[in-house]
């Protein structure tokens, strides 16, 4: 029987897609195209409620491969345990890179040198002159260090930082340098200027920034987070936000949205955008060349690539991470 593939993008508009499978569009909408029970490639849509793209896994029996277009998979990888086994989680590697990696410099640098002051005193008509910290012989922190941190050291580069410090789950060797353990965070926070978050949310991430890993942060240190919400403990970083010691540059938020009223809007020296790591001109572009070389894998009985974690059965258990970097 010829397998269906679930896209959350018309195939007319994907140059490239091997012939073989029936492609059919589903991006969330109230009504399914097609019966999920025939579906073997799921591509979840894209920036949806995680309660929208889950929907249909538990009547997809015979699906062999959900692939996300987001970096992370924390949005359905919780709810895979309906699936059968041996199906593949893949994530969006080679998508995000380098908006998320932009966004990131942004906000830094927007932070470091005052620009929502800039705006507000545009918008009020009041010339705001006075000295900012540059990024210039500053030490960076990158909390994560997958695509996403490689990227962000990318941009990095030319801006003639001190020193950029590179932690992830497991040290390592990269051609750039060290990459220093989780465990190491305690002794390098001290050390930075500016850390900048782009780890995935998983059980060991949740609330990683919390309250002991803020009070290691060097005073006036600003943290970017471009990860996930999850990731920082709100209630931890509203006291020390509030406490002017540090500041912080956030595209991700706990709760998020972040609602109406939330002293977060108006802490001091907190700098948010509304999620736009991901959603730029870059993306879609990336996710078609994917989608192309994920389709033609699987057409030819090949393993995907960017394979996050592969179910066990319907028992709620997995195997394997549960994402990689943020967007």
């Amino acid at each position: 029987m010829t397998p269906d593939v679930w896209l959350p993008i018309p195939a007319a508009e994907i140059e490239g897609l091997p012939e073989g499978p029936r492609y059919v569009r589903w991006d969330g909408e109230d009504e399914f195209p097609a019966d999920p029970a025939d579906c073997a490639f799921y591509v979840v849509p894209y920036m949806r409620p995680p309660e929208t793209v889950i929907r249909p896994l538990a009547a997809m029996t015979s699906v062999r491969v959900v692939q996300t277009l987001s970096a992370g998979t924390d949005n359905v990888a919780p709810a895979l345990g309906v699936l059968p086994a041996g199906v593949r989680l893949c994530n969006a590697k080679g998508v995000h890179e380098a908006s998320t990696a932009e966004l990131a410099l942004t906000l830094t640098l927007a932070s470091l040198r005052g620009v929502p002051g800039y705006v507000r005193g545009q918008d009020r008509e009041e010339w705001r002159a006075g000295f900012r910290p540059a990024l210039a012989d500053r030490s960076v922190l990158i909390v994560g260090y997958g695509s996403i941190g490689a990227a962000i050291e990318d941009r990095l580069t030319p801006f003639e930082c001190a020193r950029v410090i590179r932690v992830a789950r497991s040290a390592r060797t990269t051609e750039r340098g060290q990459v220093h353990a989780f465990t190491e965070l305690p002794a390098l926070l001290p050390e930075a200027d500016v850390v900048i978050l782009s780890t995935p949310l998983t059980e060991g991430t949740k609330g990683l920034v919390g309250a002991e890993f803020l009070a290691r942060m060097k005073d006036g240190a600003l943290l970017v987070n471009v990860a996930r919400g999850g990731v920082v403990d709100t209630k931890a970083l509203l006291a020390e936000l509030e406490s002017g010691r540090i500041e912080a540059a956030l595209d991700v938020t706990d709760p998020e949205p972040l609602p109406a009223g939330h002293p977060l809007w108006h802490a001091p020296g907190v700098l948010i955008s509304p999620h736009v790591g991901g959603p730029t001109s870059a993306f879609l572009p990336r996710a078609k060349r994917l989608l192309v070389d994920q389709l033609t894998r699987f057409a030819a009985g090949d393993e995907p690539r960017n394979v996050v974690l592969t179910t066990e059965g319907p028992t709620g258990s997995t195997e394997g991470p549960t994402g990689s970097s943020a967007a």
